[in-house]
């Protein structure tokens, strides 16, 4: 799977990594439904950790297409109450 954080790189990881990226979103959807703004900064940056730590960046001379695409690392309580609804970002 290939997941891009925007305004960043993409990061290549194990189909096998998608239930824990799983579990760290859904922490982000809750933290961002209680609006809880110091649980949110904890739960995305953890994600994104997560991405980065676990990923292998995918080289600027290759070509494609992101599964996932995450919202950069600045990204506000606010926002992210406009993507982290539903289901979320990253497919099941």
């Amino acid at each position: 799977m290939i997941v891009r954080i925007s305004g960043e790189d993409q990061y290549r990881l194990p189909d096998s990594d998608s239930q824990h990226l799983n579990e760290l979103e859904r922490a982000v959807i809750a933290a961002v439904e209680s609006g809880d703004d110091g649980s949110f900064a904890a739960s995305f940056a953890a994600l994104l950790d997560y991405v980065r730590g676990h990923g292998a960046p995918v080289p600027d001379d290759e070509l494609d297409t992101s599964d996932v695409i995450l919202p950069p690392a600045d990204l506000t309580l606010e926002e992210a109450g406009r993507e982290f609804t539903g289901d979320g970002l990253i497919p099941d």
